[in-house]
């Protein structure tokens, strides 16, 4: 029996090497049949190669499989009517958003702001309601002392469907001059009922003489497709710390 399988063995190897030798033959006769195409076409074999070699290489940098062409975004209404045969897995999905069906009608995203505040060492925390009555000129939304810091906070819903990199800016001006610009990223939020609270980037006030008195300002909010969702004009005082 040990015999047989050391016989088995070599055949095994000598198969092996057979197979490998095959293969060398293939590769001497393409490389002989490669030399007898005329230069101009062998060109365009092998540019055509060497561009088929780096489109894999690239999808592979990108992470992308070759012939996958992704879905279209669909709106998250449409999403779950796809399970509205299935009650289990339509009520997962909304306890995952967070909202019901009911409140997806419509496909682009709404975002409905509730309240501003200010937070700062001298206040606390000083919250005014959403929308400012315009009809009563720019709302003084805030007065303190120079050289303090303060953070602006913001509590909004969203609606509908997701709302994609909602940015705001935050322009300031004083005697019809600008003096300062903020732009700051919020992030991208899922429609649900409970609204975000969400705290902008801390600010220092200003100090000295010039610094004091009134200023204006508008704060804006947009998404990925430049969508405005609320502006608010509004103004401040800056006053002496002492």
């Amino acid at each position: 029996m040990e015999g047989g399988k050391r016989t088995e063995e070599v055949a095994g190897s000598s198969s092996g090497v057979s197979s490998a030798c095959g293969v060398d033959e293939n590769k001497r006769e393409i490389q002989k049949e490669m030399t007898n195409i005329p230069f101009e076409v062998r060109d365009v074999v092998e540019e055509d190669e060497a561009e088929e070699e780096e489109h894999i290489d690239d999808n592979k940098d990108e992470g992308v499989v070759a012939g996958f062409v992704p879905g279209p975004l669909l709106p998250l209404k449409e999403q779950i009517e796809k399970d509205k045969d299935d009650d289990s897995l339509r009520r997962w999905k909304e306890q995952l958003l967070g909202c019901l069906e009911s409140d997806l009608d419509g496909t682009d995203p709404e975002v409905k702001f509730h309240s501003i505040g200010i937070v700062s060492d001298d206040l606390g925390e000083v919250v005014t309601p959403l929308p400012l009555d315009e009809t009563q000129g720019v709302h003084v939304l805030f007065s303190l002392k120079e050289g303090s810091c303060y953070q602006l906070k913001l509590k909004f819903t969203v609606l509908h469907n997701i709302v994609s990199g909602l940015t705001y800016s935050n322009t300031v001006w004083k005697g019809g001059l600008q003096v300062d610009q903020m732009k700051g990223m919020l992030g991208t939020f899922a429609p649900q009922q409970e609204p975000y609270v969400h705290a902008l980037d801390e600010e220092t006030t200003p100090s000295g003489v010039l610094a004091r008195g009134i200023y204006t300002a508008k704060l804006k909010f947009e998404d990925d497709d430049r969508r405005c969702h609320m502006e608010l004009n509004y103004s401040f005082e800056i006053k002496k710390s002492s």
